[in-house]
């Protein structure tokens, strides 16, 4: 807050500035105070979705006594900062009028034509506080620039870079490296543990070749082929590989601490996938769920409830809960998505950074992991956050000029968008076996003088930083042939679901529309075409209906191999 102040004391300053904090370190406290640094008259603030707005109001609101004046004793009492929020309809212009900070999400504020933007004066705020300013740079920010282009701008983010690259807008006046919040305690101390195959065998499908390649050629197949790196995190032999793994690194973090609460967060790249993971961990005993933008709200909702009332172990997710979630017993990131840019991996990070315990650097609840395939070309993303994690602030004065670096292809899912479910992209590498594959522990900060001095010497000996890591021998996790086929059952369904509402989607079908309706019964498209599809599932294996309780494994592994075909008939008897 006193830079800030000190910062725009000044006659020479820029109207607009940066701030850096780590995930867990006051962020949003920071907002409120902001306005009084300024010594600001009317204040917008503004967050990139619905959700953080709502969080930041809160902060403001004088009805709840977690409002942060009241809550961190920041103010005696009223009067307090008056708060209004622009939400749609509900709010008109005197709210505003009487307001001291108005808080809202930017698409409120969108389009030539928005009728705040249009109808507010020029100088109506003389501050704008932007939460996750890293999303900054697009259009739709620069419009709010120029509508209100003497109000002097604060950008709050903990990262300065965009998913595409760009460097979030604002000369950044204040950073605090991550090695300092975990220092305090302000967030978990946080490794990587990376799974290194001594070799790995794989068939290219364009001409069958099988191929066996070492730990080396997989690391740079990985930075090189995003057809590998896809099949990376979705094959069945490298995916459970990073379930074992993870489940490893979730065991030790409860046994050490004594607290069975921690949990996995694992990273996906679409619906489907997120059904794959689940289904690993689930065949593993463990209590998993996932959350997606095209699942039924309700259905999400349940899943994060889990979550929250400690009833599950693991949540798998497409970048469904990012900036703004906060659960702190989420300790273990499983990535098997595929992260091109530094900044969406550290958001993905950040959700296993906010600490259990505050204040406690010592404490074992503040352990956080980060689990990856050496294929998956995280460990260059690893080496990236481990400098920004170190950073001051002259890392953000030396960063790579925008022409040097290739930002044309930021997506984190690798997916043909308007293909058919018969003709959606398949992997074009076929991953057969890995060997020899090994634990390699990568610590975020090394902060013992003494070892860096250590490292250091090795280092001008020629000995590699992998030559002196830790390293120890993958083991996987056993399961049962019982927990996988109740495993498989279950998520036959959640794929059944996922095909039918794509297949709907493709055709431009309402899901919820009842054109495939023929005999009146009052039932929507989804159910109809669902129907169908359970009762050929049913007729392929020979069972009754109600009888899916008897399906063997290897009933369901022929429903898995030929479901694309039982799906096809569905639809054409329903069509």
């Amino acid at each position: 807050m006193e830079t800030i102040k000190e910062y725009y004391s000044q006659e020479s300053s820029e109207r607009e500035s940066s701030i850096i904090l780590p995930v867990g370190c006051g962020k949003s406290g920071l907002i409120t105070l902001t306005p009084f640094a300024v010594k600001s008259k009317k204040t917008l603030v503004i967050a990139p979705g619905l959700h953080i707005a709502s969080q930041l109001y809160k902060d403001f609101d004088p009805s709840l006594e977690s409002m942060f004046y009241s809550k961190c004793l920041v103010l005696d009492g009223a009067p307090y900062p008056e708060p209004a929020e622009i939400r749609g309809n509900t709010t008109n212009r005197s709210d505003l009028d009487e307001a001291e900070v108005v808080i809202t999400n930017i698409q409120q504020l969108q389009g030539a034509n928005n009728r705040w933007l249009s109808s507010l004066p020029s100088d109506f705020f003389d501050l704008i506080l932007v939460d996750e300013a890293h999303h900054n740079v697009a259009e739709s920010w620069n419009m709010l620039r120029r509508t209100f282009p003497e109000a002097r701008i604060v950008n709050y983010s903990a990262t300065p870079r965009r998913a595409d690259g760009q460097i979030m807008s604002g000369q950044i006046i204040y950073t605090f490296p991550i090695v300092g919040a975990i220092e305090e305690g302000y967030v978990k101390r946080l490794k990587a543990v990376v799974l290194n195959p001594r070799t790995l065998k794989y068939v290219r499908r364009e001409d069958g070749q099988e191929i066996v390649v070492s730990l080396d050629e997989v690391k740079r197949l990985g930075e090189t082929d995003s057809d590998f790196r896809r099949s990376i995190v979705t094959s069945q032999e490298t995916l459970y590989t990073i379930v074992d793994a993870s489940i490893r690194a979730l065991n030790r973090n409860r046994e050490q601490s004594g607290n069975s609460n921690h949990k996995i967060i694992a990273s996906a790249l679409n619906r489907q996938h997120c059904i794959q993971i689940m289904e690993a961990y689930r065949a593993r005993g463990l209590r998993a769920a996932y959350v997606h933008s095209l699942q039924d709200n309700e259905d999400n909702d349940h899943a994060l409830d889990q979550l929250k009332n400690n009833q599950l172990d693991v949540i798998v997710q497409v970048r469904k809960l990012g900036e703004g979630f906060d659960h702190p017993l989420l300790s273990v990131a499983a990535v098997f998505s595929v992260f091109n840019e530094l900044s969406p991996f550290v958001q993905f990070v950040g959700r296993i950074m906010r600490a259990i315990d505050q204040n406690a650097p010592e404490s074992l609840n503040n352990q956080g992991t980060v689990v990856f395939h050496a294929g998956s070309n995280i460990a260059r993303l690893w080496e990236d956050f481990q400098d920004f994690s170190q950073a001051d602030r002259e890392f953000f004065d030396q960063l790579l000029p925008m022409e040097e670096l290739d930002f044309s292809n930021t997506d984190e899912i690798i997916l043909e968008p308007g293909a058919s479910p018969r003709n959606r992209r398949e992997n074009q590498v076929e991953i057969r076996g890995q060997e020899g594959v090994s634990v390699l522990e990568i610590p975020l900060i090394l902060e013992d003088d003494e070892v860096k001095k250590a490292l250091e010497l090795l280092k001008s000996k020629g000995v590699t930083l992998e030559d002196i890591q830790v390293a120890y021998e993958h083991q996987p996790i056993y399961t049962t042939r019982q927990r996988e086929r109740q495993a498989a059952r279950q998520s036959l369904d959640e794929t059944v679901k996922n095909e039918v509402g794509y297949i709907l989607r493709q055709r431009g079908i309402n899901p919820q529309g009842r054109d495939l309706d023929r005999k009146r019964l009052g039932k929507t498209n989804f159910v109809i075409l669902k129907s169908a599809v359970d009762k050929r599932i049913n007729e392929f294996v020979g069972k009754a209906t109600g009888m899916r309780h008897e399906f063997s494994r290897e009933e369901l592994d022929a429903i898995k191999g030929n479901l694309t075909h039982i799906i096809t008939e569905a639809l054409e008897e329903v069509l």
